[in-house]
């Protein structure tokens, strides 16, 4: 019969297997479409099919034949939704094969990888070693909520202000604006009013959020990523005012007043305990970004993506200087920016991809190089469902990909463009110039016998788990 722990000595054991370097956190996260989801689920495949993989040349452990076997464990935090694996390996083994659906809120897998040690001194304890490893998937709009804690609430309206007076904001924006600029801010305030300026706000967001325009800079994040803790919760009926005189007086409870004490409530009922709970514990951090998405979207989606990412990760700053060491600690050691949907894009265009989210990110990743943090920057696809294919085109030979369309039951060849490695000239950014389209997950006979398809994962999981073992 199975010996249960108090809480303390579980406490303990936890910290006993962190000190002793037998215990990972590894943080997943990414704007949306960018494919945490399948990024998860190809991972905990791979290492869980690690005996039998053929397909992980990079990842050293398991290439030199040290693996011996990974086990989904039970979850050490039981207030924390399970990461439901076994749905999403389901759906991509189903007939016909289908994407798992999406995750909207935190979840979390644990897995225990044993292995033959090669550390001379664990060898006399032990030839075999165990590491845990604790994967916690959250909605990359939630991190764009750390920026507001060193926001006033004026300082935060006027930012969005300044945001909507530029297209594609400008138009998206106009029935919102018109909204808020009839509403007298000194006025007493009436929740119905509250709530309807925070729905037309909130419908604001959601259309930046659309396919069409590709916007990620939307905040706040839980407006359009709510999780189900706070779907339709009153706490979230705010939103920012436009021109907020310089003198505006705070009584309490005037529209001003009202919207000012929500969004302070918002702050620290919301994001001051996601982050205190989840991210003082993080050991190693993954940033996806769909950077296909945006060169066939517009000039603006990409300057809104790399605004958003840089603006997250400048909060962090890795270092005692950063604002979430400041509030929370972190010892977040190694940070991997990927770019994902690599099998999107022919394979000798990985290179330039790998560049140009590299110069997306110069900023910031020197930032947090500075502050001594391990950085890689990766193209990869955690699922790869194309093939290298090629075409003769006006007598030359053409790469291409080729694979299962979501919307046809024919296998097309294409080819998508080819990806420049530095930033383009607004006047570039034309949708003519790539061809992206969503492909189906590949048809495979024995997904349960090795790892599943993939480009560069391997790659991924050296660089974030390799130093442990």
């Amino acid at each position: 019969m199975k010996k249960w722990l108090p809480r303390s000595s579980t406490t303990l054991n936890e910290r006993i297997n962190r000190t002793l370097d037998k215990q990972v956190k590894l943080a997943v996260t990414g704007l949306s479409r960018s494919g945490k989801t399948v990024f998860i689920t190809s991972l905990v495949h791979q290492l869980l099919h690690g005996l039998q993989a053929t397909r992980l040349p990079f990842f050293k452990m398991v290439n030199n034949g040290r693996l011996r076997g990974t086990k989904v464990m039970p979850q050490p935090d039981m207030h924390i939704p399970a990461f439901r694996y076994d749905l999403a390996i389901e759906q991509l083994c189903g007939e016909p094969p289908a994407w798992p659906q999406p995750t909207n809120g935190i979840s979390e897998i644990r897995l225990a990888i044993r292995y033959l040690s090669n550390n001379p001194l664990l060898k006399h304890f032990s030839s075999i070693g165990t590491l845990y490893v604790d994967i916690i998937d959250y909605p990359g709009e939630w991190l764009l909520d750390l920026p507001l804690l060193e926001l006033s609430y004026e300082q935060w309206s006027a930012q969005i202000t300044q945001l909507c007076k530029i297209e594609p904001r400008l138009s998206l924006s106009e029935e919102w604006r018109a909204f808020i600029s009839q509403v007298d801010l000194n006025t007493e305030a009436d929740s119905a009013i509250l709530r309807q300026a925070s729905e037309l706000y909130t419908d604001f967001l959601h259309q930046c959020k659309s396919p069409k325009y590709g916007l990620s800079l939307l905040q706040p994040g839980r407006f359009t990523m709510p999780g189900d803790d706070l779907k339709n919760a009153p706490l979230l009926e705010f939103c920012p005012l436009l021109n907020i005189p310089e003198d505006m007086k705070d009584d309490g409870k005037s529209f001003y007043s009202q919207m000012k004490k929500r969004y302070e409530s918002y702050k620290e009922r919301v994001i001051k305990p996601f982050y205190k709970e989840h991210f003082a514990s993080f050991d190693r951090q993954i940033v996806l970004a769909d950077v296909l998405k945006t060169f066939q979207t517009s000039y603006a989606s990409f300057v809104d993506m790399r605004n958003a990412i840089n603006m997250v990760l400048e909060s962090f700053q890795y270092g005692k200087s950063g604002l979430i060491n400041k509030l929370f600690g972190l010892n977040i050691d190694k940070i991997l920016f990927a770019a994902t949907k690599a099998d999107h894009i022919t394979p000798d265009q990985l290179p330039n991809l790998e560049n140009f989210l590299q110069n997306m990110l110069a900023t910031s990743h020197n930032n947090v190089i500075f502050e001594g943090v391990h950085t890689e920057t990766l193209a990869l696809a955690a699922v790869k469902c194309t093939q290298a294919a090629y075409t003769i085109f006006e007598g030359k030979r053409i790469s291409c990909i080729k694979g299962m369309p979501v919307v046809g039951d024919k296998p097309i060849a294409l080819f998508p463009g080819q990806i420049p490695t530095d930033i383009l000239m607004p006047e570039q950014w034309v949708k003519e110039r790539f061809h992206f389209i969503d492909f189906k997950p590949p048809r495979l006979a024995n997904i349960h016998g090795s790892g599943l398809p993939h480009i560069r994962l391997d790659r991924a999981l050296e660089f974030l788990l390799g130093d442990k073992f």
